[in-house]
């Protein structure tokens, strides 16, 4: 199954940063960027764990975009390598899709 999405990619959060998400009373480490669930083919801006629990097992992980987050509580370890990796990979993604179990770009002939 192929799912294409627009998204903008800018301004992601870097890996660490503590977020309050809408619906949950506990705030949520970030642990990962344009990721997908198992068993779904939604690509997700987040995938985070309830702090300061940290990973039980992989239930306890939660997948959200950036508009279901309600307020940064921290942001997480910026060094030039998160800078770099923002500015050069994550801000220039473009519009993805899903296909065969892999995030990948969509190409404009592809319309």
């Amino acid at each position: 199954m192929e799912q294409s999405q627009k998204k903008d990619y800018k301004g992601l959060l870097p890996i660490g940063s503590v977020v309050k998400l809408a619906g949950f009373d506990r705030d949520f480490m970030v642990c990962g960027r344009v990721v997908v669930a198992t068993g779904e083919d939604k690509i997700y801006d987040y995938v985070g764990f309830i702090y300061p629990e940290g990973i039980g097992t992989g239930d306890d992980l939660v997948f959200f975009d950036r508009d279901n987050i309600e307020s940064v509580q921290f942001i997480g370890y910026q060094d030039e390598f998160e800078l770099m990796y923002r500015t050069q990979i994550l801000d220039d993604l473009g519009e993805l899709a899903y296909v065969n179990g892999e995030i990948v770009p969509v190409s404009d002939d592809e319309d």
